[in-house]
């Protein structure tokens, strides 16, 4: 009880939206940054205790993709309709996949169907709002068949997302594919009250020249996916 009035001196409009056990998962986090996030991501998920332990477990504060983790402030809960969230909040690298298959035979459909998974079963590795519009979703453009990898719509955000996963380091032409992926989706679905779509590529391996030159529009992001085994617990 000592701990948990230091770790919260003032009963915050938070605390209430907390159970005692997801409390006593957030006592250990001695940073006020890491807690903050952990807490907002029960509020705005609903996680149970098992969710969020699973989440600070697998270090999803670590992994996040925040240009800034030293000011997370804790969620207004009386303004949840008009929360700053942007995908740059959500996109985890490495994304975590688990899988009880050989993990040196995964290829790129398997990759997909394990990150439709995780949206199927709400984890959150690709963050929070996401809903699956189609697999190898098609666009006919000119007489022309397009397939995308995975096709999003993050209702948080009011925007599609192109997803399309490389079981390889990135190349040049990878950037060039989504940002034509993502301006079909712009010009052929999305409707004037959504927002601009955007494009996220999972690969195996990053290439910082590439990442440097070739990510600088404000809807491209780029991360990498790590497979658990999840019987010995293995990366790769």
């Amino acid at each position: 009880m000592r701990q948990f009035y230091q770790t919260f001196p003032i009963w915050a409009p938070v605390v209430p939206k907390l159970s005692w056990t997801h409390i006593i998962q957030l006592l250990p986090i001695q940073n006020e940054n890491e807690r903050n996030y952990y807490i907002n991501q029960v509020i705005l998920n609903n996680l149970s205790k098992r969710e969020l332990r699973k989440e600070i477990k697998n270090k999803s504060f670590d992994r996040l993709s925040y240009a800034d983790k030293n000011n997370i402030k804790l969620i207004d809960t009386n303004n949840m309709n008009n929360l700053p969230l942007s995908i740059s909040d959500m996109i985890k690298d490495p994304i975590i996949l688990e899988t009880n298959k050989d993990i040196n035979n995964i290829n790129e459909e398997a990759v997909h169907k394990l990150l439709i998974e995780l949206v199927e079963n709400r984890y959150l590795a690709l963050g929070t709002g996401f809903t699956l519009a189609g697999h190898e979703y098609k666009i006919i453009k000119e007489n022309k068949t397009y397939k995308i990898d995975l096709l999003f719509f993050n209702y948080k955000l009011n925007c599609f997302v192109v997803v399309e996963v490389k079981n390889k380091e990135v190349l040049p032409k990878d950037i060039g594919q989504i940002e034509f992926y993502t301006k079909l989706i712009d010009d052929e679905i999305k409707e004037e009250y959504n927002n601009k779509t955007v494009g996220i590529i999972i690969v195996k391996k990053k290439n910082k020249l590439i990442v440097d030159y070739c990510t600088s529009k404000d809807n491209i992001y780029l991360t990498t996916f790590k497979i658990i085994n999840t019987n010995d617990k293995i990366l790769v």
